[in-house]
């Protein structure tokens, strides 16, 4: 693997994991999420979400900060859109693209969120027909007629 892919599978591993905090931030604090104070009421993961989101508006430029702040605003707005998410995703990966120091910085304080609970947090999605979400599996069928054999 060249090196830029290896960096490219980190980041996305690092957008992955943050992703569900930021939607939760963004759900609990709205288009304020980047200005806002943190709320006592919001909990751990909409604080860990604000203070993601935090990180990357305060390491990016005037130009870097209105395109976050847009993507943030069009998901306080359509919290559903899968696009609108898709596209503050994009922003957090061209952040960490840019940003050697702030790639540390996000994994630092994913695995510190994570070591609160004893492990490593672990968010698993399946999406789509047929999908499986898993931490773990042995076996799994999502076809039709198919017979498996020990």
């Amino acid at each position: 693997m060249v090196s830029g892919d290896w960096m490219d599978v980190e980041i996305a591993q690092l957008v992955g994991q943050a992703a569900p905090y930021v939607s939760t931030a963004v759900g609990a604090y709205g288009a304020g999420v980047l200005t806002r104070a943190e709320d006592a009421a919001v909990g751990a993961t909409a604080h860990l979400g604000r203070r993601i989101l935090g990180l990357v508006w305060r390491r990016r430029d005037e130009q870097g900060r209105g395109e976050l702040e847009a993507a943030v605003e069009d998901v306080a707005a359509a919290p559903k859109d899968d696009d609108a998410g898709a596209a503050l995703r994009q922003q957090i990966k061209r952040a960490l693209r840019d940003d050697d120091g702030l790639r540390a910085e996000l994994a630092a304080l994913l695995a510190e969120a994570g070591s609160g609970s004893g492990e490593r947090s672990v968010h698993v999605t399946a999406s789509g027909e047929r999908s499986i979400a898993a931490r773990t599996i042995g076996t799994a069928v999502t076809g039709d007629g198919v017979t498996l054999r020990p």
